[in-house]
């Protein structure tokens, strides 16, 4: 075991870390008002957006899990993971050529103001509804596992209560965000994903030195061992890394989750024109192949190490990559793997944090249309970002208070959920020249996640051992469309 990284140490590391972080927001925050904080004044550079994203896509979640699942067996095994990331592609071409083209055309902040513009005020209040809902507890579910971490391995051993841990993990990000908001986080953001594929790379060379090879070395090991297989066509349908299955969920998931996601498209939506953008989603797109490649690769490698020196491989493989970083590895390999989790999980967060506070004024406080004077608004968008604050604060207080993490992990696939009725009313808006009965979307919008999640938990049982995976968004989608053809009239699309 290789001089354990003390709380005292990581807690400086992590303190030096966010003020960096809180340095940065000095200066882009300067004389920021709500134009700078919303989109950055529409003046983002897009190769900064497009390192940024990487960042926001790979969550805390993923920056532990990913390299976990490659030799745990079943869903995502070995390198089927990347199946899902070529379909990424497809949807972010779907994104550059159709849905930026037309929010930018629109002259959008909040994304979901097309649905209103299309469908009508109860579309319009539902998507941005639904997104609400599920990026509060999507931040609060990374948050929540990070908080866990730091009251472990750095708080906890100063008697800091769980409560104060979360409520340190949030003040730290309203104080970077609060002023600059979007404007801040692009920088951040690309700071941050810098941290975190730093970690990876470092780790994987100090895997090369414990285990004395060279990059050559390692990437034959790879190749040879058990975990190299990347593309799966024998077990068909209810095989769950079926190649077709997991290419046609990545797509979908790609254009659900990133381009009919306030979140994500806010930074897209702040570069200076259209073509800018699309270099932006281009350029992300690209490189996020190789992130997950790399991220893949070193999970194969965790597992070849762990089996030469004899290490028992925890029945949780999300402690995997932290039990060697932080216990068999060099002290410089813990410390960026604290920064690169730490990273991982703000990234997402704070873009979150902001993306939220956006939505909610725009969408439903209805900040751009009043008349109140610039103050006002800032200081409307302040009682709103610190609003939000606390309910992530109190959900993830929450969480713990619960104590079971099977409960947990549903709620957070639950949220996933809300993604199909915002499929369902963009498809809608887009494919069709309907005219939907307005007060009829609400109960259409409830009814299709709720029989998407009855069809999933029985698919097994009534579909010959088929199971919906990834694909569940697909049906979530389909359904809602459905519900809304049947509630709509022949008509003509608003301009």
């Amino acid at each position: 075991m290789i001089n354990q990284l003390t709380p005292t140490f990581i807690l400086g590391i992590i303190a030096v870390y966010f003020l960096v972080l809180i340095t940065v927001s000095y200066f882009t925050g300067r004389k920021a008002g709500n134009a700078e904080f919303f989109l950055a004044g529409r003046r983002s550079p897009w190769i900064l957006v497009a390192i940024g994203m990487i960042g926001a896509s790979l969550s805390g979640v993923t920056f532990i899990s990913i390299p976990g699942v490659v030799g745990a067996g079943g869903a995502n095994q070995s390198f089927s993971y990347m199946q899902m990331v070529f379909g990424y592609l497809l949807g972010y071409l779907i994104i550059a050529q159709v849905l930026l083209p037309l929010y930018y055309r629109l002259n959008l902040t909040s994304i979901y103001t097309f649905l209103e513009q299309r469908l009508g005020y109860h579309a319009y209040k539902t998507g941005a509804a639904y997104f609400m809902l599920s990026r509060t507890i999507g931040a609060s579910f990374r948050l929540y596992l990070v908080a866990i971490v730091l009251q472990q391995f750095v708080l906890g051993p100063f008697g800091i209560p769980f409560a104060a841990t979360v409520a340190m993990t949030i003040l730290l990000i309203w104080v970077y965000t609060f002023k600059g908001g979007i404007r801040t986080i692009v920088y951040t953001d690309t700071l941050q994903t810098v941290c975190m594929i730093s970690a990876v790379v470092l780790t994987i060379i100090s895997i090369g030195n414990a285990l004395e090879t060279d990059l050559g070395g390692l990437v034959a090991m790879v190749r040879s061992s058990d975990y190299s297989q990347m593309f799966f066509f024998e077990g068909g349908w209810n095989d769950p890394n079926n190649f077709f299955k997991q290419f046609i969920s990545g797509a979908l998931i790609a254009v659900v989750m990133t381009g009919l996601d306030q979140d994500m498209m806010q930074k897209n939506l702040s570069c200076r024109n259209i073509g800018e953008a699309q270099k932006n989603v281009y350029t992300f797109s690209v490189v996020l192949v190789f992130a997950n490649l790399l991220f893949l690769s070193l999970g194969a490698l965790l597992y070849i190490y762990a089996s030469s020196i004899g290490l028992e491989v925890p029945e949780k493989t999300d402690e995997l990559f932290p039990m060697i970083a932080l216990r068999h590895l060099s002290p410089a390999v813990g410390v960026l793997f604290i920064l690169g989790l730490i990273a991982a999980a703000y990234s997402s967060a704070d873009s979150a944090l902001t993306a939220l506070t956006t939505s909610f004024c725009v969408d439903f406080l209805n900040i751009e249309k009043s008349d109140a004077s610039e103050e006002q608004k800032r200081r409307t968008r302040g009682i709103v970002h610190i609003g939000i604050s606390l309910v992530l604060l109190i959900i993830i207080v929450v969480f713990n208070a619960l104590n079971n993490d099977a409960v947990i992990s549903q709620l957070f696939i639950a949220a996933g959920y809300t993604y199909g009725p915002i499929l369902g009313l963009f498809s809608f808006g887009m494919l069709t020249q309907r005219e939907v009965r307005s007060s009829w979307v609400i109960p259409v919008c409830i009814a299709a996640p709720a029989l998407s999640y009855i069809l999933n938990s029985n698919s097994a049982a009534w579909l010959s051992g088929f199971e919906f995976g990834f694909l569940i968004i697909a049906l979530n989608g389909l359904l809602t469309f459905l519900g809304l053809w049947m509630i709509s009239r022949p008509g003509s699309i608003q301009s």
